[in-house]
């Protein structure tokens, strides 16, 4: 069996979803999905030069000739190794097809059934606390017992400086404001958590963890930015409140830091960008090392998120994965599964199916397609090309 193409799509979901397909000469097609963002199917276009005529069956080494090959673009982050993830989720789709196995067992068979799923919340436009109540319960009622809400959005007229990492005493007594009306809606049977997008300096971060310390929350996400390890361990010694890293972090080597320096208690690599669905395997066995959790950022359509999924079966210290869709109606249907959603009562439940156990509604996605770009190779219905 050899690879004869790879071809993309980018679907306009609440993120341009990034599609990938590798075709074999057998007939069989794997489907994949890359983190969003530019020039991802750029690159894509790149790898293919690199591995059409190449058995498709040896996935680790494809996946090592793609990282060398392409060094010098920048392999170590980024835009690269995103468009690699993708097209080893979409290997290892065919080599479950060709194996009539679920990609779980690829990995090493499963722990769990079924996924926990978080669902993230947002919701930047909300400014009064009954607001953010409202919105707590509409989420709570969609069955999700972990949800996360965007705690750098609450009160953004209280930063009167967005580039000096600085947070005052009256903007973090808002966010304790807030996050004690949310916590106390939800009630102590869902678990919370927030996130900071990467915006403070540590002594306002340390000072932030700790005022919501009263609070058992999941975790408190990206407190200080991602490029420093110690200065986000020193934010984890300083507080009782669990710190989450990860989303912006690329392969073991990226994620190494934050591990070994105690620089999180639960790691959070995007595992459709961070190097793919091996490589997050070889993440979750790094952080077991230090009896850290994984959990699992992701933005993705359902593909990507099913993709996902089969990590979280296959790791011991999984602990949740990140849904950012609940405001989609057709993501389901993307996959043939409008009547029969994939996520139910916050969790996400694997088939036995061969590959990701995912197809793609082709005539749906079609009426989605980015404006500007082509479907699979093709100009889809009243789109301009």
């Amino acid at each position: 069996m050899k690879i004869t193409d790879i071809r993309t799509a980018i679907v306009a979901g609440n993120f341009p979803w990034n599609l990938i397909r590798v075709y074999t000469d057998v007939g069989l097609v794997g489907l994949g999905e890359a983190y969003w963002g530019p020039g991802v199917t750029d690159v894509v276009e790149k790898i293919k030069t690199r591995l059409v005529g190449k058995d498709p069956m040896e996935v680790d080494k494809l996946w090592t000739h793609m990282m060398q090959s392409l060094s010098g673009d920048g392999t170590v982050a980024g835009t690269i190794v995103a468009a690699i993830s993708g097209v080893e989720i979409a290997l290892l789709d065919i080599v479950g097809k060709r194996l009539k196995t679920p990609v779980y067992q690829l990995l090493g068979g499963k722990f769990r059934d079924r996924v926990r799923v978080y669902a993230d919340s947002h919701a930047r436009s909300l400014r009064e606390v009954d607001d953010w109540r409202k919105r707590a319960v509409q989420v709570r009622e969609r069955g999700f017992d972990a949800i996360k809400f965007d705690l750098d959005s609450i009160a953004p007229e209280l930063q009167p400086d967005r580039y000096n990492r600085a947070l005052s005493g009256k903007y973090i007594r808002r966010m304790v404001e807030v996050v004690a009306a949310i916590s106390e809606t939800l009630g102590p049977d869902i678990d919370l958590a927030l996130d900071c997008h990467w915006s403070y300096n540590v002594g306002d971060a340390i000072r932030l963890a700790q005022a919501l310390e009263p609070f058992p929350l999941l975790w408190l996400e990206d407190p200080t930015p991602p490029d420093n390890a110690d200065a986000m361990a020193r934010v984890c010694a300083a507080t009782r409140t669990p710190i989450c890293t990860g989303e912006n972090l690329y392969t073991r080597h990226g994620m190494r830091p934050f591990i070994e320096k105690g620089a999180c208690h639960i790691i959070q690599p995007d595992i459709p960008r961070c190097g793919g669905l091996l490589e997050s395997k070889r993440i979750a066995d790094l952080a077991d090392m230090h009896y850290i959790p994984f959990a699992a950022h992701n933005v993705c359509s359902p593909v990507g998120t099913v993709a996902s999924a089969h990590v979280g079966a296959a790791i011991r210290t999984f602990l949740v994965l990140e849904f950012h869709s609940q405001d989609i109606p057709w993501w389901d249907a993307m996959v043939g599964r409008g009547d029969d959603p994939l996520i139910k009562n916050g969790y996400l439940a694997l088939s036995d199916a061969p590959g990701l156990g995912v197809e793609l509604d082709d005539d749906l996605c079609r009426q989605h397609v980015l404006p500007g770009t082509l479907y699979f190779g093709e100009s889809a219905p009243g789109r301009s090309v």
